[in-house]
């Protein structure tokens, strides 16, 4: 057997070494680093005071190179980064061998949420002035992904009637019964005796009824909200038609009454039970524009609707306001279709391929619908089919990567507000990603 190199773990340095030795040049964390460096972080240091006294803040830089870095490589816990801190040699020369402990690393992310949303435009139009990535066909698409809340902490409108009138009768029962008990306190103790607090039994129920009707209000309040945009969108409709009709019929729903089995969610009132390939869950519905040269993420979004067809037209517009360019090609499957969607990429001369029917299914040819008609001629030609079919190697991939690779499968925020920053910070950490390795290659 040969000689080994000498090993003493103990082993001292003669000189302090530099932590540019300790990772190879081209490492992510490098690029991840000199790009945060060129980023206008002015917004969030307004927001720190100039003085006083407490202890000093962690430098946003820093702050911002951890978060993008840790969720560039799934890692999402707020505890967990920190532990990485403390155990990644990465992580270690991101923080310059300071310490954030996980509540500042919560804290930071919580209070800085609309600062991604502004962050994640800024590094797109980084990287189409830097010649990574073009507006020239544009894919969108929707995933559903878990809210921080569990279906069984939901209810439906009909059990919370139920559970309001049962609470409300258990309740003054427990009233009745107290009060009988005061009367013979008080002729044991005498009338000075004090025993008002509210028994422990009757304060859970008061509690759990207060939720209850809390959430039974939200989504009434939603279902109302809802019905008017509903009758809204439907007399627009009906005056682009010149049809002249005053009124028609209007169901219990369309009332804005929620129907028996709509639910409401306790944990996250903003989330929504949908339907993904498991059954159903709480979810939300999270969109993603991306453009073909480099696949790229140019708009994000977060809907609380399992459909995807409202969303279609305002993804265009948030790509066209992020990257300033509009797309000359739009590509989307069928969730995206309807006549009204058609209608507006005519109108904006956009070349559209839009699914119609499902993949291997005959669309149905309904006359009234002529944009709808003028789509499904489209997609029969060569050219309309060579385009479309572009559609799934380009945006599905990029939530393959971000679901499959980074294990970004739940939100850890709860409210639509915080779930859509956190959703721009997951996609510009992509994006970074991405943008590292394009560079690579070349």
């Amino acid at each position: 057997m040969g000689m080994f190199i000498e090993y003493d773990q103990d082993q001292a340095y003669l000189l302090p070494p530099s932590p540019r030795d300790w990772l190879p040049e081209g490492h992510l964390v490098w690029f991840m680093s000199d790009t945060v460096d060129q980023l206008n972080i002015d917004p969030i240091l307004d927001k720190y005071r100039g003085g006083g006294k407490g202890q000093l803040a962690y430098h946003p830089r820093l702050m911002l190179k951890i978060l993008f870095y840790a969720y560039s490589v799934g890692v999402f816990s707020s505890r967990k980064i920190a532990k990485q801190i403390e155990e990644n040699l990465a992580f270690r020369v991101l923080a310059g061998s300071q310490a954030p402990g996980h509540r500042t690393i919560c804290r930071f992310r919580e209070e800085n949420l609309e600062e991604f949303e502004r962050l994640f435009v800024e590094i797109v139009q980084l990287a189409l002035a830097s010649g990574i990535g073009k507006m020239g066909t544009l894919a969108i698409d929707g995933s559903k992904v878990k809210a921080n809340a569990s279906k069984h902490k939901a209810m439906s409108y009909e059990r919370m009637k139920k559970e309001e009138k049962r609470l409300r009768e258990e309740i003054r029962r427990l009233i009745r019964v107290a009060a009988k008990q005061d009367k013979l306190e008080d002729g044991e103790f005498g009338p000075d005796f004090r025993g008002d607090e509210l028994p422990e039994e009757l304060r859970r129920r008061e509690t759990r009824l207060a939720t209850i009707q809390a959430a039974k209000k939200r989504l009434e309040e939603r279902k109302a909200t809802d019905a008017k945009a509903q009758d809204d969108r439907k007399a627009d409709r009906d005056n682009d038609a010149g049809s002249g009709r005053g009124g028609s019929k209007t169901s219990t729903a369309r009332k804005g009454q929620p129907k028996p089995k709509d639910q409401e969610n306790f944990t996250d009132p903003d989330s929504r039970i949908m339907k993904v390939g498991t059954g159903f869950q709480q979810s939300y519905n999270a969109q993603i524009a991306v453009e073909e040269s480099r696949q790229l993420i140019v708009a994000v979004d977060v809907s609380q609707c399992a459909s995807d067809t409202p969303a279609l037209i305002p993804m265009i517009d948030r790509a066209e306001t992020n990257t300033g360019e509009m797309p000359r090609r739009v590509l989307a499957d069928a969730g995206y279709r309807s006549e009204e969607n058609l209608q507006a990429l005519e109108t904006r001369e956009l070349r559209g391929y839009v699914a119609i029917g499902r993949e291997g299914k005959k669309a149905r040819l309904d006359p009234k619908k002529e944009a709808t008609a003028r789509m499904i001629r489209r997609l029969q030609g060569k050219r309309g089919r060579a385009q479309y079919k572009k559609r799934k190697g380009i945006v599905e991939p990029v939530f393959g990567w971000i679901k499959q690779v980074t294990g970004f499968r739940q939100f850890s925020l709860r409210g639509q507000s915080k779930v859509r920053g956190e959703w721009s910070l997951i996609c510009l950490a992509t994006n970074l990603r991405r943008m590292h390795s394009m560079l690579a290659w070349e």
